[in-house]
């Protein structure tokens, strides 16, 4: 049932159709990752009926923050100047989409049970990604499919930029542990040159500069993981290693405008002005205001996805101008031009202060910190395996977050919420002493 769901939910919602619900307001639209995600909630709430929910206990270091920050994200969004809000319903409407995906989390350690369950799983999203990245290839050399961006260019899929590099991340990461691990030792591992290519080819093509450190990040991590299990040669380590420089080197080349661009707004490379919006130098700007309003509401932020709101960020937007007078009128955010943040640690201090951050990297610290207790101490080596796929995703993952705000619901935050289930899962193989 999981395994079904995953292309639905790793599918960009403009390709499903929509059942659209006026709710006062807002309106709610109901896609079929929606009934996705009700059929495998369904299915675990089953499992838990039938076997109950202890499995889950071994998790509990992942569990406590998770539920410390949905209540305090909860907190956000329906304090008084939240609800005072004229945009309130649709922030609700985005903060409970945000919640469903989340539940992704719990579930996969109710239904991912045995070896076959875990593979039936990734295999699934390789062959996904695969298809994905062709997809992309094809967009590349001029296929006018799927809202294609022009020949040559990064390519979104049927996903989009950042979704398609969280695909490609995880497929990348699964082939990063077969060369350290041994192919025998993962998931899938029929699949591993499937992975390869379409996680490096997904990772290239998405463009995402934000996913290639990432995925540095998360073989690094992978590697000093492995070292205590799997004593990885030095041939190993400089295999992975390539995979890095390969993907840095095809985002380069992909992005190379774009990084020629922030090179002059950072006074590296010429003096020319600029001649329109350019990414990075706009996002430097977006991320300072943000921070500015942090600066301001330290301890809650302004309340869950308000640092958009024009009468939040205005007052910062002189200031900005002075600070940054080399980047054009149009980067700056205005009414009609609600740019948002797009950084998620940044956003989450604007919106939830300093505890909602603090928060948010606990749960990610957790679900580490399980992930490397799995590759220390699972009791056989196919198991650590696949915890140190987990861990090199999250890393991975947590990377590409830098460069998109709190978007919710969508294939990234799906993403994001299955490997948290997956460290979840690799927990319960640590305390019971059994292989999954």
């Amino acid at each position: 049932m999981l395994a079904a769901a995953l292309p639905l939910l790793f599918l960009h919602e403009r390709y499903q159709g929509a059942l659209t619900l006026e709710v006062g307001s807002a309106s709610l639209d109901l896609r079929p990752s929606d009934a996705a995600m009700l059929a495998v909630v369904v299915a675990a709430a089953i499992v838990a009926a039938r076997t109950g929910v202890s499995r889950l206990g071994a998790a509990r270091l992942l569990w406590i923050p998770g539920a410390l920050l949905l209540a305090w994200l909860t907190v956000a969004a329906l304090r008084p100047v939240s609800l005072d809000d004229d945009r309130f319903a649709d922030h609700l409407v985005s903060f409970l989409k945000f919640g469903e995906y989340a539940l992704l989390a719990v579930v996969v350690p109710l239904l991912v049970r045995t070896a076959r369950d875990l593979a039936i799983v990734l295999g699934t999203l390789v062959v996904w990604s695969g298809l994905a990245a062709l997809v992309a290839l094809l967009q590349f050399f001029g296929l006018d499919v799927f809202e294609a961006w022009n020949p040559g260019w990064r390519q979104p899929s049927f996903l989009g930029h950042h979704d398609l590099a969280a695909l490609g991340a995880i497929s990348t990461s699964l082939a990063v542990v077969a060369i350290l691990a041994r192919r025998s030792r993962v998931p899938a591992a029929r699949l591993v040159p499937l992975a390869l290519a379409a996680g490096v080819v997904g990772l290239v093509l998405a463009g995402s500069v934000a996913a290639a450190g990432g995925i540095a990040l998360g073989a690094a991590g992978a590697v000093l993981a492995a070292r205590a299990r799997f004593s990885p040669s030095w041939r190993q380590v400089l295999a992975v290693a390539g995979i890095a420089v390969v993907v840095a080197g095809g985002v380069t080349a992909v992005r190379g405008d774009a990084l020629a661009d922030f090179l002059r707004f950072v006074g590296v490379r010429g003096d020319e002005p600029p001649q329109g919006v350019e990414t990075y130098s706009q996002r430097t700007v977006l991320a300072y205001i943000g921070l500015r309003i942090f600066e301001d509401h330290p301890l809650a932020g302004v309340g869950w996805q308000r640092s958009s709101r024009p009468e939040v960020f205005e007052p910062y937007v002189d200031d900005a101008r002075a600070r940054f007078p080399e980047v054009v009128d149009l980067a700056f955010p205005a009414a009609g031009r609600e740019w948002g943040v797009q950084n998620l640690y940044v956003q989450m201090l604007a919106d939830a202060g300093v505890i909602g951050l603090a928060l948010l990297l606990a749960v990610g610290g957790a679900a580490i910190v399980l992930a490397v207790r799995t590759v220390r101490h699972a009791p056989h080596p196919w198991s650590a395996g696949a915890g140190l796929v987990t861990l090199c995703a999250l890393l991975a993952l947590a990377g590409e977050w830098a460069s998109l705000g709190i978007v919710a619901g969508i294939p990234l935050q799906a993403a994001t919420c299955l490997l948290l289930g997956l460290a979840a899962a690799g927990a319960v193989l640590v305390e019971e002493h059994g292989d999954v």
